[in-house]
């Protein structure tokens, strides 16, 4: 079988995740006058990185809600104990510096472009809903998509294969003939790869992590039309591409 989608994570992937967030938050605590009680700028953003990605996985295994792993990642982070109210506001300052940083990756517009026409295309991401709208909104790319799914919604997250079986529905595909592109070896790549797909390792770092087997691993999309038109299942010629 051939591919006949791509289904795309959001975040370090298309859109710059990691620089978007560094840079809001350099520019965050700052203003805010935090970088004083930290050893450097550097140890205060590795430190919000890691609440980041602490308080991120009890949301993705259902401990707390959207909301609630905002609110928990600013009170641990600054050590107080604020009120909702005194953590959202706290957060939606940051949030402006974020958003004035976002960018997509130089390579995203080109892949999207070198695609369509040739492939269907759809995001699956492990966040909410009405934050990634507005984000591909933001960034002009939410037309190219017949479907954004996030977890929040589905109420399951990659890796787990419900959720990327779940975009293989709202596409009407089987999941063989779809292709998922990611950053992360496991939660993206081994993960579609388990539930059917062709799982797709962007690895932009060139990290040291051997490639998953069964997965493809690219370092740049601009690697990604020409592994997808050679791709085949089962040694038939390719249509597409």
């Amino acid at each position: 079988m051939t591919i006949e989608a791509v289904v795309w994570d959001i975040d370090d992937t298309l859109f710059d995740y990691a620089g978007a967030d560094t840079a809001g938050m350099r520019a965050h605590l700052a203003a805010e006058g935090v970088l004083d009680h930290h050893e450097s700028a550097a140890a205060a953003l590795a430190e919000w990185k890691r609440i980041t990605q602490v308080h991120w996985a009890r949301c993705e295994a259902g401990e707390t809600d959207f909301l609630g792993q905002r609110r928990d990642r600013v009170r641990e982070f600054l050590g107080t104990r604020l009120d909702d109210g005194q953590a959202d506001a706290w957060f939606e300052r940051y949030v402006v510096h974020y958003e004035a940083a976002w960018s997509l990756f130089p390579d995203s517009l080109p892949a999207l472009d070198a695609l369509t026409g040739h492939y269907r295309q759809a995001v699956l991401s492990n966040s909410a809903l009405p934050n990634q709208e507005y984000k591909l909104r933001t960034l002009g790319v939410r037309e190219r998509f017949e479907a954004v799914l996030c977890a929040v919604e589905l109420g399951v997250a990659k890796p787990e294969a419900a959720a990327f079986l779940a975009v293989a529905e709202a596409l009407g595909l089987p999941p063989e003939r779809i292709a998922y592109v990611g950053n992360e070896p496991d939660i993206d790549a081994r993960g579609a790869r388990d539930a059917g797909m062709l799982g797709i390792w962007l690895d932009r770092l060139n990290s040291p992590l051997p490639t998953p087997s069964g997965v493809r691993r690219i370092s740049t999309l601009g690697e990604l039309q020409a592994l997808l038109g050679g791709h085949t299942r089962f040694g038939a010629p390719s249509t597409f591409g």
